[in-house]
């Protein structure tokens, strides 16, 4: 069991690494290309990534044909949806405010989980570490603050919180409904479907160019987010399906992608440097953490 435990925790730090990186390739991107184009392309290109690593590729096409409707559920929640909701609602708010509202997913999950599923019930110590995590990533993002006052901020707080509620929705299914699934199949399908239909909804939204030339950055970015999608949903989808793994208690980890984030910005970016606020909610964030892992191994002893 402590072997489960210590391997479901490093699988889970490192998919939260990887989704700390794409900050910067998603801002080259849309320096192109719009939204949900640059979405759906990179999606469907993660899908198609995976497929060569589906053993028995033919035999599990078939096989996934019976679920279709539950890959076609997945694939609209946690790739249509859910991205099309995020690369919009950041688009009206400021950074630091959208960081705290996607900060705040943990707790979504944990709420979702607590109605939609029988062994995974929140618990007043489980809610205040949750808390204590989301007001770590409230200090690092009020470090970073960028606040300014629009119009648009309203419409872009609720859009993210429905992005909350999507994907808080999206990890009870699967790890409710997917356990006969192999993870690299359902990611791999899911997302291959989730970016076509962002794609198509692209084009009488954002009415996108499909002929132009980009310059290398941009195919540079691109492959990057696809291969980061493709490895980090790919581990998450495998962590959702293992038995005993509660969702709310994987999402906590996902506290760590601002740490991730600002590290690796002072690591790359010559204007980024540590600051009092953020070392602060770091470490803020690693008590909650600390604090949810003492429960784990608690309950399990």
């Amino acid at each position: 069991m402590k072997k489960f435990l210590f391997s479901t925790t490093v699988l889970a730090i490192f998919a939260c690494l990887l989704w700390a990186t794409p900050f910067t390739a998603i801002k080259i991107g849309l320096k192109y290309t719009t939204p949900l184009q640059f979405a759906g392309i990179r999606f469907l290109l993660s899908g198609l990534i995976i497929l060569p690593f589906i053993k028995d590729l033919k035999y599990k096409i078939q096989e996934s044909k019976k679920r279709w409707r539950f890959i076609l559920w997945v694939a609209l929640l946690q790739t249509t949806f859910l991205y099309g909701l995020f690369y919009t609602g950041i688009s009206f708010v400021p950074g630091a405010l959208a960081a705290m509202l996607i900060g705040a997913q943990p707790l979504f999950a944990a709420i979702f989980a607590h109605f939609m599923l029988t062994n995974d019930k929140m618990s007043w110590k489980k809610i205040f570490a949750i808390i204590l995590g989301i007001c770590g990533v409230c200090i690092i993002s009020l470090g970073r603050a960028d606040f300014v006052l629009t119009t648009t901020i309203p419409l872009g707080v609720g859009i993210l919180i429905l992005n909350n509620i999507v994907g808080s929705t999206g990890n009870v299914i699967v790890s409710r409904d997917a356990k006969d699934m192999p993870p690299r199949v359902l990611a791999s399908f899911s997302m291959i479907i989730g970016g076509a239909v962002l794609m198509l909804i692209s084009i009488p939204i954002e009415n996108p160019s499909w002929t132009t030339i980009y310059p290398g950055e941009y195919y540079f970015s691109l492959a990057w987010l696809a291969m980061v999608s493709a490895f980090a949903i790919t581990i998450w989808f495998g962590l959702l399906q293992r038995p005993g793994v509660k969702v709310s208690n994987l999402n906590t980890w996902k506290f760590i992608v601002p740490i991730f984030g600002a590290s690796l910005s002072w690591l790359i970016l010559p204007d980024e440097h540590p600051d009092l606020l953020s070392i602060i909610g770091m470490i803020v964030i690693a008590c909650s953490l600390l604090f949810v892992n003492y429960l784990n191994r608690k309950v399990v002893k």
